[in-house]
């Protein structure tokens, strides 16, 4: 499942090939034929995201709420049509349709595609805050507050693996930022949330502040202290634009070797001490820890 800070980026990528001009909405698939109706023409004002849900803001007061799920994707792509003169700003030549979109963007120079979501709807202001006042702080949204995933972690009996993973807790973190970040800070993944120090959960808070804008800035997971510095490094002197996942949408080479502590490491050395990685399934998803380096102290 894609974690938050996908959800990010893709909003960023919408906004800057939609952001203030009107845009053409359709359902090639056919089962969004309704909602793309309602949003067809009207100007796209932004997008933002809250976690693992994406917001597209037109103008009439409607929004286009994505989730991506499991297995939902949203590519946008440069395209050159001629635009249509009986319809300022919109193109008037055809798209090729791959696979099943069900909500197509499209405007004279970008194309949308949203394939497989959990949600795709058309929704109000009142209904984007409804979904917002359920969700958990997100630690790549600027002013979100700590304390209120600590008050709920604190009053729970449930393990802070399966806590990491609720989005009422904390919102847009998923499995291999769960791994990652449990391991960095040697927290065991099956203590209580009400066993959490404050000060523990505050720098595991910190550290996702630092490490999940480097996954929107590189299109990529970094949690080991090598990356991480080199990445810190790459964004301070400006040179991370050169390997900022394009606009196109398409997925160049990694800029950083894939490798983790943990995630998706079973039975392979710990870096750290050399016992062999676990891994048991917690909130749905294989958990991946080190039982030597986490253990409760």
């Amino acid at each position: 499942m894609p974690e938050g800070h996908v959800t990010h980026a893709l909003a960023g990528r919408l906004g800057h090939a939609f952001g203030g001009r009107p845009v053409a909405v359709s359902s090639p698939q056919g089962r969004f034929d309704d909602g793309a109706a309602l949003l067809d023409g009207l100007t796209l004002i932004g997008a933002s995201a809250w976690g693992k849900h994406l917001f597209a803001e037109f103008e009439g007061e409607r929004w286009l709420n994505v989730h991506l799920g499991l297995i939902g994707k949203f590519s946008v792509m440069a395209h050159h049509l001629d635009p249509d003169p009986q319809r300022p700003g919109m193109p008037a030549g055809r798209v090729p349709v791959q696979g099943q979109v069900r909500v197509r963007l499209l405007n004279d120079t970008w194309v949308g595609d949203l394939r497989a979501p959990t949600v795709c709807a058309v929704v109000t202001r009142e209904k984007v805050d409804q979904i917002e006042a359920r969700l958990g702080p997100d630690p790549l949204r600027p002013g979100a507050d700590p304390d209120l995933a600590l008050r709920r972690i604190s009053r729970s009996t449930k393990p802070i693996a399966e806590l990491l993973m609720d989005q009422a807790v904390l919102a847009g973190v998923g499995n291999v930022f769960r791994c990652e970040v449990l391991f960095r800070h040697r927290v065991d993944p099956f203590r209580p949330g009400k066993e959490i120090r404050p000060t523990t959960w505050l720098a595991m808070w910190d550290d996702l502040v630092t490490l999940m804008p480097l996954g929107v800035a590189f299109g990529q997971v970094l949690t080991m202290d090598d990356q991480v510095a080199d990445a810190i490094a790459e964004v301070a002197d400006g040179s991370a634009a050169v390997h900022t996942p394009a606009l196109s949408g398409g997925r160049p080479g990694d800029r950083f070797e894939r490798r983790f502590y943990l995630y998706k490491r079973t039975g392979e050395p710990c870096h750290v001490c050399g016992s062999k990685i676990r891994t048991q399934l917690v909130a749905g998803r294989n958990l991946f820890w080190c039982g030597r380096c986490q253990r409760r102290r």
